[in-house]
């Protein structure tokens, strides 16, 4: 593995469990045994900035191994081992943002903070929201309010927790609905009344290859897992039409909802890469091969363009405009492949949910990731998230027959009763107001599943290597559907 390698593990779309996050753990590791060179330091800083913060928008999966530059190999013993350990990275001022994020106006949290008891919120941290065997996140505790800071030199905001005594029913109203609250249905079909927002994921088109989502083994034939994730929406909003739902899609075309390009974000893609120690970076990466691309000013700004300002723009839509009762993003996963041009397949075959959570503590002292990993917390959506998710993955296992992925870096948690059910910080599921079902099914270099992609979606079964099959697609949307309908069937008033 090349210098680039640690890099590469946190920014390649094809890098595994998380895609770019596992080989930074493992480096991690890993670090507390070798001596990093100056240039090692500065891709883990990098790292900091732009992977352990939330930016994913998806989510792969492999257990954690050691990259060769950074092996276990043994250590010195006695000073030599000390001198090996890198110096502890500063943490970043309190009032920093993630990239691309916004200042948040902290009033508005007061209100949503008499939601939760205090007994409320701390089960909900420790259990869902905190990394297990995590540092302490950075606000206190008192009996009577959250004490969070803010920024350097502000009062930090105090939050009062809801007293065991207040009446449930004076809380303020959410903007989305739990099953529970939504109107009686009264005979009529189980998904009445609700509002449902498909986020199909990534951009697909003439994107896909910029954002690493374009698949193929033969010429002539790909699959781009922004357009399967469009094709997917659309047969499934019919579905759920059917049923009554009120349907809304974030993106309908496969183009990007932001208006931001990259040629607009190349003073931020400057600024990371100096931050991290890169003051001088090439422009462009036209001519360069495999992890050197990765320190260029075009595939950071490339980087920031579909990964984050595509999902704050899609994020601004979900809360300002649609308001839904809740958002599926629509997935498919992926093993590593390789490089693009002579990609391997995979024997495994997968399926997984994310529900947001699992919070670390660099993660946690950006004002922006703090504020809205907050913002959830206090409106409660985990009351409904878990079990909503619960439900449509359980639904997919039975119409796909795929086992259950299991994460093994400590970026995910599992919550709730079901294997297929984890929590993980992404920008995804932390900035939509309302219960989110990240979905990843399928592997996408599975070669069954791949060439069960490239027969897009149809009835029945056709022929495909030597036995009949099912669509991939229709498999998925049905067990979407089914997992939907016996969670509202049980939970919606008759």
């Amino acid at each position: 593995m090349t210098k680039f390698s640690v890099v590469r593990s946190l920014f390649s779309a094809r890098i595994s469990d998380a895609r770019f996050k596992s080989h930074l753990s493992a480096s991690l590791i890993a670090s507390r045994k070798v001596r990093f060179s100056l240039i090692g330091m500065r891709f883990f800083r990098l790292g900091l900035m732009l992977g352990w913060m939330g930016l994913a928008h998806d989510a792969a999966a492999q257990s954690a191994e050691p990259p060769s530059g950074l092996s276990s190999a043994p250590a010195q013993a006695g000073a030599a081992v000390a001198e090996s350990q890198p110096p502890p990275a500063p943490e970043p001022p309190i009032g920093k943002l993630s990239p691309l994020g916004k200042v948040p106006d902290w009033t508005l949290l007061q209100a949503k903070a008499a939601r939760l008891t205090r007994a409320d919120f701390e089960k909900a941290w420790r259990e869902i929201y905190a990394e297990v065997n995590g540092p302490p996140p950075p606000w206190e505790v008192s009996e009577e309010a959250l004490v969070v800071p803010i920024s350097s030199g502000a009062e930090p905001a105090r939050l009062p927790f809801r007293k065991v005594t207040d009446e449930e029913e004076d809380l303020p109203p959410r903007v989305w609905r739990r099953a529970a609250t939504l109107p009686p249905l009264a005979g009529r079909p189980v998904l009445s009344d609700l509002h449902i927002c498909l986020d199909p994921g990534h951009i697909g088109g003439k994107w896909a290859r910029m954002e690493e989502r374009y698949l193929s083994f033969r010429e002539g034939e790909a699959v781009c897992e922004g357009d399967l994730t469009l094709l997917t929406a659309r047969v499934l909003a019919e579905r759920l039409k059917a049923l009554g739902a009120v349907v809304s899609l974030v993106r309908d075309q496969p183009e990007p909802v932001t208006k931001v390009r990259p040629a607009e974000l190349q003073n931020t893609a400057r600024a990371l890469l100096a931050e991290s120690g890169f003051p001088t970076p090439q422009v462009s990466y036209e001519g360069l091969v495999g992890d050197a691309k990765l320190l260029t000013v075009q595939w950071q700004s490339e980087k920031l363009f579909y990964r984050v300002s595509e999902i704050h723009a899609r994020g601004d839509r979900v809360n300002d405009q649609l308001k839904p009762d809740l958002v599926l993003c629509l997935h498919l996963n992926a093993e590593a492949w390789g490089a693009a041009e002579t990609p391997q397949f995979s024997p495994q075959n997968h399926l997984h949910v994310l529900v947001n959570g699992c919070y670390s503590r660099a993660e946690l002292l950006q004002q922006d990731v703090r504020y809205e990993m907050l913002w959830r917390i206090l409106e409660g959506i985990h009351e409904e998230e878990i079990p909503l998710a619960t439900a449509v993955v359980e639904g997919v296992a039975r119409s796909t027959g795929l086992p259950a992925y299991v994460y093994t870096t400590p970026n995910a948690r599992r919550v709730g009763d079901s294997p297929y059910v984890y929590a993980r910080n992404l920008l995804a599921n932390r900035i939509y107001r309302c219960p989110v079902v990240y979905l990843e099914p399928f592997v996408m270099n599975h070669e069954e599943t791949y060439r069960r992609l490239l027969a897009g979606h149809y009835l029945g079964r056709t022929l495909i290597q030597g036995r009949l099959q099912t669509s991939a697609i229709e498999d998925y949307v049905r067990g979407v559907v089914d997992g939907l309908t016996d969670y509202y069937r049980r939970k919606r008033r008759p």
